[in-house]
């Protein structure tokens, strides 16, 4: 029989709303009201307060944590004689994982980051992707029976995304990632976005911090976990973010759905009740699974935890001990 941890051993460090708050110190304010509502992602409020208690106090940290970075490459560089990095004409990119449920807000988490990250005093270039791009196309999901496992790791172009981090870590320039269309449920043929040396790059999806067995040859088998720099792991109650998906579908079906391009179309013509009772079905069938099985248990991996309330405002921070 397992026994339970003491809750001394938790390598966490936990803040209240108010605690972390405290640590955004002087840290500007640099977004306008008009630039914050823009982020906001469908069915998540974004406020000014959000941002000031939450996000600066986290733009705050990972500026010491990027500045520590950077001293520490340029270390190792005299270290190994390597010229063109020490002069700057080479540099190694930060990058941040956000990782989550479907439904919990990482888009917007990730997109409020960049733009605190972009306004920093040096300006840095800042980019950010998600994984969905590097989803199997449909044809292949179909062929291979995992269109009901879309999500799962097995449903990803595994060797291209390491692919695309590896050559971001090397510095390459430019570096293509695919594109993906939720309109259209499907990667985009022939379509990608170019991601040019940048400076910080965070990279959002949903099994960012997954792990498989270690091979018994001992061989390194690199994860995607392992070219980041830091991550971001957004937590809530279970039965709190099948309401928020439930609730997100019934504005898709009242929006975006309605168009008769839109894959998810069909939707749209059902009553309220048989809506519901859709998203209900396709959240348990495959969403619920998806993060008991595969996204819930890599939360401890994280170097930060933001857990929210019912609200979708952060509640309670957790950090990672040095």
């Amino acid at each position: 029989m397992d026994r339970p941890l003491d809750p001394g051993l938790s390598p966490y460090r936990s803040f209240s709303r108010a605690e972390w708050a405290k640590l955004r110190r002087d840290t500007p304010m640099t977004l306008r009201p008009d630039e914050i509502a823009r982020l906001e992602g469908l069915g998540v409020h974004l406020s000014m307060q959000e941002v000031e208690e939450i996000y600066l106090p986290l733009s705050r940290l990972l500026s010491l944590y990027v500045a520590a970075t950077q001293k520490l490459f340029r270390a190792m560089s005299h270290f190994l004689d390597h010229r063109e990095e020490i002069t700057g004409e080479g540099k190694m990119p930060y990058i941040i994982g956000v990782a989550g449920s479907v439904a919990v807000g990482k888009s917007t988490t990730a997109r409020v980051l960049q733009a605190l990250l972009a306004r920093w005093p040096n300006t840095p270039k800042v980019d950010l992707v998600t994984t969905d791009g590097f989803l199997l196309p449909n044809a292949i999901l179909e062929r291979e029976g995992l269109m009901e496992k879309k999500g799962f790791p097995e449903s990803y172009d595994l060797p291209l995304l390491l692919r695309f981090l590896t050559d971001i870590k090397a510095g390459r320039r430019p570096v293509r990632a695919p594109i993906y269309s939720h309109f259209f449920y499907d990667v985009m043929p022939d379509k990608y976005v170019e991601i040019d040396r940048p400076d910080i790059l965070i990279v959002e999806g949903l099994n960012v911090l997954q792990t498989t067995r270690p091979p018994k040859d001992g061989k390194a088998i690199p994860f995607v976990s392992d070219f980041f720099d830091f991550s971001v792991y957004i937590d809530g109650d279970e039965d709190v973010i099948e309401r928020w998906y439930v609730e997100r579908f019934m504005r898709l079906r009242a929006t975006a759905f309605k168009d008769p391009l839109s894959y998810f179309h069909r939707y749209s013509q059902l009553t309220e009740d048989e809506a519901r009772a859709t998203a209900l079905s396709i959240w348990r069938r495959i969403n619920q699974p998806n993060l008991t099985e595969n996204i819930l248990p890599t939360r401890q991996r994280a170097d930060l935890i933001l857990r929210k309330a019912g609200d979708h405002e952060v509640a309670e921070v957790s950090l990672r001990r040095l």
